[in-house]
């Protein structure tokens, strides 16, 4: 007999947690149905909850196609959000900078096939593969060489993880192939936590297509996953896709409509890190802003567009969020026209600082370059700027300053003046956010109601 309905509550729970509606699953089995009620599904999809039954091991979803129906609740496992950002690794075995004497104590009890690999200390720019093998252990020089690693100078590895996984397989000349790792303290291994939290993906249901933007990272893709059009952010360095996984983190935890969405990540053993969001068919905002024009955007578009990323940027005031890199290159344009803030490199919970050298000047506010001191009211200040690149239609700011300049004359108080064409009360929401006390600068909550106001006014026209 289907399950029934209990619509009372939309709080329900499996094993004793409450799942809440709106609660993301991800399928880990297939299951197939014929009753009409039951919402069929295979092994990695994507549900939505949506009611309780009175049935606690029935629940009320709805798949991404929009179809409804009952579900097995021991069929699916809830999506977290990533909470170990910082002590994620790619390579939970790397050590970086110890002493042999240091890996020596860390392989200690002897434990055939234990290892380790740290930065060379005799030959700077390479490592050091360290190996427990019969009661010692045994190190190995890791040469880099044009651009690639080798022991023995006949294998060739494009990074740390393809060798480490070759000599898992093959001993290959080593005293004994590598059998268990010895994980650096405090790091978790980024595959087992994207796996546990539902947000691994499956590398052969995933065909890239065509490239469609090259970074010092890596490329950016136009790919097909499970017949749904994706973004993907293909990773093949080391160091990178280390700093990219702290990004798909902290992606995990945030769901906006207006902040472009994490689909899922895959980790390869081989050390390619793929990173999958949602498809923007229209590009980046600033490119879209220069291409269309004012013959083609109206007043109502430059305000939406404004909106959808306050929006966007006050859920991430509300969850302690602060960006630290928001411009119009950061955000990007759906085929429905909606704007989405992505590029969370930077984004880290509030409060916390970072190495001002890559910062871009032009959007950062004066306090962030000076004291490294990052904040939501540092991300209004960026705001600002976005504001003046949307009704510019793209251009850069600042226009006719040389960039050595900037910082001293916005520190005197210059600010810059309307974009043509630029609406008053628009204009002066820019100043506010360019206010040099951060503490007097709006919140994007107040932002977002006084857009709201001047749309709902059409002050905009």
């Amino acid at each position: 007999m289907p399950p029934v309905i209990d619509t009372a509550s939309d709080t329900f729970s499996v094993s004793g947690a409450p799942w809440s509606s709106g609660t993301e699953c991800v399928a880990k089995y297939n299951f197939q149905t014929s009753n009409e009620q039951d919402l069929p599904f295979s092994k990695g999809d994507v549900l939505t909850i949506i009611g309780a039954t009175r049935d606690p091991n029935w629940y009320r979803a709805r798949n991404t196609v929009g179809r409804e129906g009952t579900i097995p609740a021991n069929y699916v496992q809830k999506r977290e959000g990533v909470k170990s950002g910082g002590k994620l690794s790619l390579m939970p075995w790397f050590h970086g900078k110890i002493t042999r004497e240091q890996a020596e104590r860390l392989l200690y009890p002897p434990e055939t096939g234990l290892f380790l690999v740290r930065e060379s200390t005799n030959y700077p720019g390479d490592y050091t593969l360290c190996v427990s093998c019969d009661g010692k252990v045994e190190h190995y020089r890791i040469i880099y060489h044009n651009g690639k690693l080798t022991i023995d100078e006949e294998e060739y590895f494009e990074n740390l993880m393809q060798l480490v996984e070759h000599y898992t397989k093959d001993a290959d000349g080593l005293c004994t192939r590598l059998i268990k790792p010895k994980l650096m303290e405090g790091t978790v291994a980024a595959q087992d936590e994207f796996s546990r939290s539902g947000w691994a993906l499956n590398r052969k249901e995933l065909k890239l297509l065509q490239t469609i933007g090259k970074g010092e990272f890596g490329d950016v893709m136009v790919g097909d996953y499970r017949g749904t059009k994706v973004a993907v952010k293909c990773i093949k360095n080391d160091a990178t896709a280390q700093a990219f996984i702290a990004e798909a983190s902290v992606m995990t935890q945030l769901r906006h409509n207006n902040l472009v969405q994490l689909l899922g990540v895959i980790v390869e053993e081989r050390g390619s890190l793929y990173i999958v969001t949602e498809y923007m068919a229209k590009g980046s905002l600033v490119d879209y802003l220069r291409s269309r024009g004012r013959t083609v955007l109206g007043g109502d578009c430059l305000l939406k567009f404004s909106l959808d990323v306050c929006e966007a940027m006050e859920y991430l005031e509300a969850n302690n969020f602060v960006h630290r890199d928001l411009a119009a290159r950061n955000v990007l344009v759906s085929d429905d026209n909606i704007a989405k803030v992505s590029d969370f490199g930077l984004t880290k919970e509030a409060s916390s600082t970072q190495d001002t050298a890559k910062l871009p000047v032009k959007w950062t506010s004066p306090e962030a370059l000076r004291e490294k001191r990052f904040s939501t009211k540092s991300d209004v200040w960026s705001y600002g700027i976005l504001l003046w690149e949307i009704y510019s239609f793209g251009r850069v700011p600042y226009p006719r300053i040389p960039l050595k300049e900037v910082v001293p004359r916005v520190e005197k108080g210059y600010k810059m003046d309307a974009p043509d064409g630029c609406p008053p009360v628009v204009y002066d929401l820019m100043k506010q956010c360019w206010t040099l006390d951060p503490v007097v600068r709006p919140s994007f909550r107040m932002l977002r109601e006084k857009l709201q106001h001047i749309r709902a006014k059409e002050l905009y026209l």
